[in-house]
């Protein structure tokens, strides 16, 4: 087996082990880490039918996480992916209106996030030892709404560790502000920002890249890392589920060996759908990647003009965790793009934190030729998730009411009959009041809670442990700040230790 090394995706940092990587969370030029090449899968995809999730999982994490020993990397997956999920298949595959869900709710928040952010805390704090590591781990993490409960819900209580969450106050649904504010350990706080989730995810990169920063919190034994989709060990996990919804379909006899399929993702930091690509690179049969997006569309019009554009009006959909207009993953992309040439990334993303946009060259637009962008309007979301209800009694949330709208739209429009997963990122119970008012054509005059009882009563499966033990939860979380305070409000937290 190879020995992965990583490298910045701006070029002047190499040679870095995956547990190093993992640590870090953030280059110190401020890239992103990439694998130096991509392994090729070194099994059959035949000889996984029959496998548990966690099997199907080492052996994809194994091939990028190479410097973990076996016995390291299977008890970080067996803690991870354990009786925290509601289901043993972990993530099951649903067939509805000729594509297939793969759900990647059934974690402890109800949301895809719990399927990267559960295995986390693990591989970072071995990371930690591997490394010899003594300070406390401060994780610094941005969120649309579930990264920051999937993480503080990993992370709680973990010793050696502390987390720090920043949320947009006006820009998550209720329920995703309630899983936040409620969340227990002595090591969790939470921060609402008056602004949006990138302005949130620009503050915690700017915490990052303080250098000056960086040294007082060493001289108090501190260092930070990060618990986004920016750090590896969240976007290496991702690409054993679509390992994992492929050896599904073969077991069921749904797909030939080596047929190929296509996936459609519900897009906002592009880390999810950039895992499938990943994985295709590794030897998964994949064809076309589908990005779909929401009303803020600033993928869709990237690979439809190869401009990435942010200076546009940010909407408040009802797919909020889609509402971002800095697709930080992208970058990985674009650092393949043009040949992996780190300085020339460096400026296009100096274009893009200066003037707000940049411009990729036709090469560039022909390397990306596998994503086809997509986008569904607040509209079509919800006509989307009442039709499927309608024809098969499936309900879906409204992120992936937006994939589904958006992989219909694809279908009629390119008659292409590839098999297609697309990818459930939530359970319909975290949105539920916007799910039952594109079922019903209408607002329902309802509380949080009986949105959800009425949710049930009318097909959705149980309700999630996630959602019972916020009904009555004690809020524990109150601070706020504006955008530009966020590097105060760590320091409070962190050197005077006021809640």
């Amino acid at each position: 087996m190879e020995f992965i090394k990583y490298k910045s995706t701006r070029g002047k940092e190499t040679g870095v082990n995956a547990s190093e990587a993992i640590l870090k969370g953030l280059a110190d030029d401020g890239g992103l880490f990439m694998p130096e090449k991509f392994p090729k899968f070194d099994f059959s995809l035949e000889d996984l039918k029959g496998k548990r999730y966690q099997e199907v999982a080492y052996e994809v994490m194994k091939l990028l996480l190479s410097d973990y020993t076996k016995e390291e990397l299977m008890d970080c997956i067996e803690k991870a992916y354990d009786e925290k999920f509601d289901t043993e298949e972990i993530a099951p595959l649903v067939k509805a209106e000729g594509a297939y869900f793969l759900e990647l709710f059934h974690g402890d928040t109800i949301a895809f996030k719990d399927m990267a952010l559960s295995i986390l805390p693990h591989l970072l704090t071995t990371a930690a030892k591997k490394n010899g590591i003594k300070n406390k781990i401060v994780i610094l993490t941005a969120t649309s709404g579930d990264t920051g409960k999937a993480a503080m819900s990993g992370f709680c209580d973990v010793e050696g560790t502390g987390i720090i969450v920043f949320y947009p106050k006006d820009g998550v649904s209720n329920v995703q502000r309630l899983q936040m504010v409620t969340q227990k350990g002595d090591n969790t706080d939470v921060v609402a920002i008056h602004g949006n989730f990138d302005d949130a995810q620009s503050g915690v990169k700017k915490i990052f890249s303080d250098k000056e920063f960086a040294n007082k919190l060493s001289e108090n034994g501190i260092q930070l890392s990060s618990a986004n989709s920016i750090n590896i060990g969240r976007l290496v996990p991702q690409i054993a589920y679509y390992v994992y919804a492929y050896v599904k379909l073969l077991e069921s006899g749904n797909i030939a060996t080596g047929e190929k399929i296509n996936v459609c993702v519900p897009t906002g930091n592009f880390g999810n759908i950039l895992a499938a690509y990943i994985g295709k690179q590794m030897g998964l049969p994949i064809d076309k990647l589908i990005c779909a997006s929401n009303e803020n569309k600033v993928l869709f019009d990237f690979f439809e003009n190869g401009v990435y554009d942010r200076n546009r009006k940010f909407v408040l959909t009802s797919s909020p965790s889609m509402d971002i207009l800095i697709s930080s993953n992208l970058e990985r992309l674009i650092y393949l793009s043009c040949g992996s040439d780190g300085e020339y990334v460096s400026k296009l993303m100096k274009d893009l934190s200066v003037g707000g946009k940049y411009e990729v060259t036709e090469a560039m637009k022909e390397f990306m030729k596998d994503f086809i962008g997509g986008f569904a309007d607040e509209k079509k979301n919800f006509e989307g998730i009442k039709s499927l209800y309608d024809s098969t009694g499936y309900i879906i949330d409204t992120h992936t009411g937006v994939a589904f709208s958006v992989y219909e739209d694809y279908k009629n429009a390119t008659k292409d009959m590839t098999k297609t997963v697309i990818a459930s990122t939530a359970s319909p119970y975290k949105f539920a009041d916007s799910v039952l008012e594109a079922i019903f054509g209408q607002k329902q005059d309802m509380g949080d809670f009986e949105v959800i009882d009425k949710l049930h009563e009318i097909g959705a499966p149980d309700i999630p442990r996630a959602i019972l033990e916020i009904k009555d939860a004690k809020i524990r979380h109150t601070r706020e700040c504006d955008s530009a305070d966020m590097q105060k409000e760590v320091e409070d937290i962190l050197f005077n230790n006021r809640r």
